[in-house]
């Protein structure tokens, strides 16, 4: 984070999180951007699109999100020393396009809690007939758009400068381009690597102020979430039955506010949110499974039973649910260990990234964590090296596994094994990172795709 990095504040924080997205504005000079803007014409003409090589093509975007103002609002959402992913593009929207479909990027979890986000840079000015990016306000929430998510859709427009930082998960797209000038939006990716411990921005302290709303449990849950605690709710037996009936029913919206709203009532609602899990379809799963996440510790002792259940489905969603849990599913930790020798790939995946949630590991753990690393899914070996950049300077102990992570043939593992060398930050660890990023820099980037 920068010094002099501007948070953002209670109520920007509470758009972000019904909205999925807060916009800010860049203090560097018109010709900078205008700069940014030739550099990217001139590339593409030359070299088409760079992919993740476009920070090294154009080192000075480095500076748009160093500026204070970005990087403020990257800290708030996801704490700080929050990671620049290798991942990102340079969008190029055309004269005369007719834009895309909304849709979701297709890393996601489907997680509701920020640990992932999106920011989109405009170098020019982009009003709405230059086709910007397209957003659905509160979409982030749902794995399908409702009747009327069109008519809610907004336009990201603004001018030079401007970045917009979007939950992963936010349903997007770009829209039609109907000028005569080219239009170029640079998507670059950050994750969360630290857990909340308290609100991270700058805040009053105040509590959510969203009743009334039909996704108000989403919202207040996400906010104790990020305050690193959580307040248990109360609920009369009729309450009970009207909830159970609505996170069984038809509408996602109305399923995912009554998963959260049983998650907050705690350990009661444990056994109904864990027979959702077990036995129902798979989209009232996935909102048991929020619930589940949401009511903490008084979750854990059914998930890890639910972690060896006879069906790979239940396991998933049993694993996924403790690691969206974060610290508060230390408990589980055997049940994750576990889980890092199961059949299934993605349970084995999610086991992975779980575990560098946990803030430190005892050290078998550790060591299979970083054995992991040698898995034959790709899929399976980036979530282990992200789990282990998340754990930072406790990596220490497997840096040889994570060494050896820098030769993989996966450009996304090798990147993270190296962001968790430069967290580990000892006096050996930091030298072979400059000497793998000195080669890196060297190698011919048309042929080795080296994200640095």
């Amino acid at each position: 984070m920068c010094a002099d990095s501007i948070l953002l504040n209670d109520s920007r924080m509470r758009s972000f999180i019904a909205d999925g997205y807060t916009v800010v504005k860049t203090d560097l000079p018109a010709d900078f951007h205008q700069s940014i803007y030739r550099q990217i014409e001139e590339l593409l003409a030359a070299e088409g699109n760079p992919g993740n090589n476009l920070l090294p093509r154009i080192p000075d975007l480095q500076q748009v999100f160093d500026q204070p103002q970005v990087a403020g609002a990257l800290t708030s959402i996801l704490g700080p020393g929050y990671y620049l992913h290798p991942h990102r593009f340079c969008h190029f929207n055309k004269p005369g396009s007719e834009g895309q479909r909304l849709h979701k990027d297709s890393w996601s979890r489907r997680h509701h809690r920020p640990r992932w986000a999106m920011a989109f840079y405009y170098p020019q000015d982009t009003p709405a007939a230059r086709g910007p990016t397209g957003v659905v306000p509160g979409s982030h929430y749902h794995n399908r758009l409702d009747q009327g998510a069109e008519e809610r859709e907004v336009a990201l427009t603004g001018e030079a400068g401007t970045v917009a930082i979007v939950h992963y998960d936010l349903w997007h797209r770009a829209t039609p381009n109907s000028t005569e000038q080219d239009r170029y939006m640079v998507k670059f990716l950050f994750v969360r690597l630290e857990e909340p411990d308290g609100l991270g921005w700058d805040a009053t302290g105040e509590p959510w102020a969203g009743n009334g709303h039909a996704e108000a449990p989403i919202w207040h849950s996400m906010w104790e979430w990020y305050g690193g605690q959580s307040e248990a709710l109360a609920a009369d037996s009729g309450e009970w039955s009207v909830l159970l009936q609505a996170l069984m029913g038809d509408s996602e919206a109305a399923s995912q506010a009554a998963a959260y709203a049983l998650g907050r009532a705690g350990e009661p609602a444990v056994g109904s949110l864990i027979d959702c899990l077990r036995e129902g379809p798979e989209h009232v799963r996935r909102n048991a499974g929020y619930g589940l996440a949401a009511a903490g510790p008084a979750a854990v002792e059914a998930l890890v039973q639910a972690c060896a259940d006879d069906d790979p489905a239940v396991r998933l969603a049993a694993v996924d649910s403790l690691g969206d849990m974060g610290r508060a599913s230390a408990p589980a930790v055997p049940a994750l260990q576990r889980a890092l020798g199961d059949a299934s790939d993605q349970v084995r995946g999610h086991a992975a990234e779980a575990l560098g949630a946990m803030g430190a590991l005892p050290p078998a753990v550790l060591e299979e964590l970083a054995g992991v690393l040698g898995d034959d899914d790709e899929w399976v070996r980036r979530n282990a090296a992200l789990g282990l950049a998340r754990l930072g300077p406790a990596a220490a102990a497997v840096q040889p596994a994570v060494v050896a992570a820098l030769d993989d043939p996966n450009r996304y593992v090798s990147a993270k094994a190296a962001k968790t060398l430069e967290r580990i930050g000892t006096p050996e660890a930091t030298e072979i990172l400059f000497d793998y990023l000195f080669a890196a820099r060297w190698c011919p980037i048309t042929t080795k795709h080296r994200p640095y």
